[in-house]
């Protein structure tokens, strides 16, 4: 707001001051100008009235007027510019040329005709041939006249006297210095930039106080809602007044309540949820021990029921493997819902947790006729991680992929860089649609509803999977298209505490990557149709 007032105040004011100077110019020149051809013109009269022969006769004015008329220009000359006795001081000079006898021309003060403008010379030359004996014409001009250092600003005024009675002519020109109306103009102007100046500063001052009494309650509640965002729920701003700022306020605490009393019903209702997961996960855990028992007892005797009963036998037991997995997963992820989830941390090399992982991942990868192809670094990629953990995270992509590979190879890759290391599992199997590399992480989440979980999986995983990286400071990443498969990046920081920047391994299998980039650069090629010479083709 100071700002944009202080631009358009500028131009304003330098608007109005070039306007306000202009006039102002206009109206002291054209006052000094209608002044100086006044007295130019009364000048012309006086000059006339002095130099017109008091007689008539032809013969007395051939014997004694020409040196009279000499006489008669001196002294009118000293009356006109104020140096005779009952003259007047006057700031011109004059210039009086006789265009019969150029010998009696006159001049006041340092005058010389080299000073009259060639311009308003030429004008009075036109005048005289026209026979416009009573037209004057002006100039303003700068004339450094002699015997002076610096130019002056001059209005010159020049005019014909012609006598009628002798047909002399005359050419009279008056410089006017218009000192005195430089020096005012720019005074004034002086002046209109001092005012203006000042008026854009208060200008400006003024701005900043109502910008300052507008913005700081805003600066406030800006402030206020930072803090609110941050956590801090028992923020609130004081209400003065009853404006417009006031009733935000109003609305703001209003807000602030509400908002206050609303986290704090969804974190009771999050906490119950929490404890009775808790609590129905560690109640489960001791009947499902006894039967358990009982389950194990009737698995190793199955061989002695009959087929339906034996086949029973192995349902339940398979059913109670997954229960258990289930619970297990259901308390993992009420500790991380509750924020009791810690880290065990010790340097580990990543190809070690790699390696057994896939130990563990191998039985279930030959009943689903699915191989591994490892591609591992030749150097040790030793990070700080929790190795359980870590070797979770791996299993669970692992088993994820044979479960939606499609019986093909598995590829498992691991990289590193300074800051960090990754291992990227990738199959070749439906893979996923646009979208679903975000909602795979979703607890309980299937690509195809209808699909049986071929492996016995709880739907937790990935979620655990995830919490898991997140715990480490790290990325659990998918991609995935159809038909082509999918790929599961992890990204760990080598040391714990360090954000990360980015990753060793990318994201996108780098066949595909490949082959985008060579359908971005190719070109095609029009070849020439196949035909017989006449240049027609076969059917």
């Amino acid at each position: 707001m100071v700002t944009s007032t202080l631009v358009i105040s500028v131009i304003v004011v330098v608007v109005l001051g070039t306007f306000l100077f202009g006039q102002i110019n206009k109206s002291v020149v054209d006052s000094s100008q209608r002044t100086a051809a006044s007295e130019a013109f009364a000048d012309r009269l006086q000059i006339a009235d002095a130099l017109t022969p008091e007689t008539d006769d032809p013969a007395k004015q051939a014997a004694g007027a020409e040196p009279a008329a000499g006489n008669l220009l001196d002294e009118v000359m000293d009356t006109i510019t104020g140096s005779g006795e009952n003259g007047s001081e006057k700031r011109y000079e004059v210039l009086i040329l006789n265009l019969t006898s150029p010998g009696q021309s006159r001049a006041s003060g340092s005058v010389v005709p080299a000073d009259v403008p060639l311009t308003l010379k030429l004008a009075l030359q036109r005048n005289i041939r026209a026979y416009k004996w009573e037209d004057a014409t002006g100039s303003i001009q700068t004339i450094r006249f002699r015997g002076e250092s610096q130019p002056r600003l001059t209005y010159v005024v020049g005019g014909i006297v012609h006598l009628t009675t002798n047909g002399r002519t005359y050419e009279v020109y008056h410089f006017f210095p218009f000192d005195e109306e430089e020096e005012l103009l720019s005074n004034v102007r002086l002046a209109i930039v001092v005012v203006g100046l000042g008026l854009v500063l208060l200008l400006a001052a003024i701005a900043y106080l109502v910008a300052r009494q507008v913005v700081t309650p805003v600066r406030l509640a800006r402030q206020a809602a930072e803090r609110l965002a941050s956590g801090r729920l028992d923020e609130r701003l004081k209400v003065r007044g009853e404006d417009d700022l006031a009733r935000l306020a109003n609305s703001f605490n209003e807000m602030a309540a509400n908002l206050a009393l609303k986290i704090h019903q969804l974190e009771e209702l999050s906490q119950v949820q929490r404890q009775f997961v808790s609590d129905v996960s560690h109640e489960l855990r001791t009947p499902l021990t006894t039967v358990r028992m009982a389950a194990d007892l009737l698995y190793d005797a199955r061989e002695d029921f009959e087929p339906m009963a034996a086949r029973s036998a192995e349902l339940m037991q398979a059913q109670l493997e997954r229960f258990e997995s289930m619970l297990a997963d259901l308390l993992e992820i009420s500790r991380y819902d509750a924020g009791a989830a810690t880290l065990d941390l010790e340097p580990v090399d990543i190809r070690d947790v790699v390696l057994r992982a896939i130990g563990d991942s191998e039985a279930l990868a030959e009943r689903h006729g699915t191989r591994f192809e490892l591609r591992l670094p030749n150097e040790p990629c030793v990070a700080e991680i929790d190795n359980r953990r870590v070797e979770r995270i791996l299993r669970n992509l692992l088993f994820n992929a044979i479960e939606h590979g499609e019986g093909r190879d598995i590829v498992v890759t691991v990289g590193a860089d300074r800051d960090a290391v990754a291992v990227a599992v990738r199959d070749h199997g439906i893979g996923l649609k646009a979208g679903e590399d975000t909602m795979v992480f979703d607890r309980f989440w299937r690509a195809d509803p209808s699909r049986a979980r071929t492996i016995g999986g709880t739907g937790l995983g990935l979620a655990i999977s995830r919490e898991d990286a997140g715990l480490h400071g790290g990325w659990l990443q998918a991609w995935g298209q159809p038909g082509e498969g999918s790929q599961f990046r992890l990204t760990l920081p080598r040391s714990a505490g360090v954000d990360l920047k980015g990753s060793p391994l990318s994201l996108v299998p780098p066949e595909i990557e490949m082959r985008r980039t060579w359908r971005t650069s190719m070109t095609p090629v029009l070849l020439p149709a196949s035909g017989d010479g006449d240049g027609h083709d076969e059917d």
